[in-house]
């Protein structure tokens, strides 16, 4: 079972990112805050889930959360401020929604760029640690997993729907074959043979 909070006494928020190590698409993040007394066997790292498994944690999590929203960094903004950045930026972003602002901050990894002035506390794999952070793992996950489906329909030819942006062959063989989209990370190095890719769309 996972740990239900760092500081029993105060309203604790989990912060997670997907889509870090994507070539296109926006990265997402989610912020959490459980109930005390919240439990659920089956939440885990969503990396540790199934498909089908995050997708049957998602209503629970959105029915059961006393707060979650979920923030996003479009690909030109990464290009502008790096991933890293973006990834603390659509934390905030996720933050910046909650109908109840949190006392501190779980974040999962080992950095991040404060915000306001709520302490925050970096864990490193929080996802397998820490419930709330488990919990925004799967929200960041799936909520990006369904945009990535809708940027499949636009673009079919990466097999996004499959590989959600990652650097698969076929996602790069796609990219050798029809160039790249207005939702590619120009920033990051799309062909491993070819870090100076420049196509025009």
């Amino acid at each position: 079972m996972l740990l239900q909070y760092l500081n029993p006494n105060q309203i604790e928020a989990g912060c997670d990112e997907a889509g870090r190590g994507c070539l296109a698409g926006a990265v997402f993040a989610a912020a959490v805050i459980l109930p005390p007394d919240f439990q659920c066997e089956e939440l885990n790292d969503s990396k540790q889930l199934t498909e089908n498994q995050r997708e049957t944690l998602r209503p629970i999590i959105e029915k059961e959360a006393l707060a979650w929203a979920v923030g996003s960094v479009s690909p030109q903004e990464i290009d502008k401020i790096n991933i890293l950045n973006a990834s603390f930026l659509a934390m905030h972003r996720a933050i910046d929604q909650l109908i109840i602002r949190p006392e501190h901050l779980l974040i999962d990894g080992n950095r991040f760029k404060k915000y306001a002035d709520i302490p925050h506390t970096t864990i490193v794999k929080g996802d397998g640690k820490y419930l709330s952070i488990a919990a925004a793992s799967i929200l960041a996950k799936t909520h990006r997993d369904e945009y990535m489906l809708h940027l499949h329909e636009e673009f079919p030819y990466y097999d996004w729907a499959k590989n959600k942006a990652y650097p698969t062959p076929k996602h790069r063989k796609g990219i050798e074959q029809f160039g790249l989209t207005p939702y590619h990370r120009m920033s990051f190095r799309l062909l491993p043979n070819n870090p100076q890719l420049s196509i025009e769309f």
